[in-house]
């Protein structure tokens, strides 16, 4: 499953980022593989909202498409 497929209110854990550079960037914001985030919001045709604690951090839908995700 992947991430432009979460639904508003789940609760995911990340699997895999695949592209090295994403994952150096993810890490910054906290969000790497095991990272528990919920999909705090996800708008029609554009990003994905993830909160991580305090913090929500928008990942844009093409980038969505390739984050390996489950939903827990």
């Amino acid at each position: 499953m992947t991430l432009d497929s979460a639904v508003k209110g789940q609760r995911i854990e990340i699997l895999n980022i695949p592209d090295a550079g994403i994952r150096a960037q993810a890490i910054r914001f906290g969000i790497c593989e095991g990272a528990q985030l919920i999909c705090a919001e996800k708008l029609p045709a554009g990003p994905i909202i993830l909160q991580n604690r305090m913090q929500e951090i928008a990942i844009g839908r093409r980038l969505a498409e390739t984050i390996q995700i489950k939903i827990i």
